[in-house]
């Protein structure tokens, strides 16, 4: 019986284990979540708003990923020099089966 306890328990622990580091913006639901939360912004605010660019990372089952997400390499391939803002946005659905993230840059 003892043993049987601790097998239990250390599954248990596996289970929760494997739910770490699942970060996916500020809230997450199991089934779906999609969220859009703030960056980064230009404190001095002398950046105009004129171009809008996004790059998105994706992941499916967890075993592969794709993207690029990069705030550098958005705003090269766009042609953006100076930066106003630097927003985010997430997608999941079924937590792990597929994810989307997210990086949104504005300036001009």
């Amino acid at each position: 019986m003892k043993h049987i306890t601790i097998k239990i328990l250390i599954a248990v622990g596996i289970i929760l284990g494997s739910f770490t580091n699942c970060s996916n913006g500020p809230v997450g639901g199991f089934i779906y979540a999609g969220t859009e939360f703030p960056g980064e912004f230009n404190t001095l605010n002398n950046v105009a708003s004129v171009k809008k660019a996004e790059g998105c990372t994706r992941s499916v089952l967890g075993l592969v990923t794709w993207g690029d997400s990069g705030v550098g390499q958005i705003a090269l391939a766009n042609k953006i020099t100076k930066i106003a803002t630097i927003d985010h946005s997430t997608m999941s659905v079924l937590t792990l089966v597929y994810r989307n993230y997210c990086t949104i840059v504005v300036g001009e």
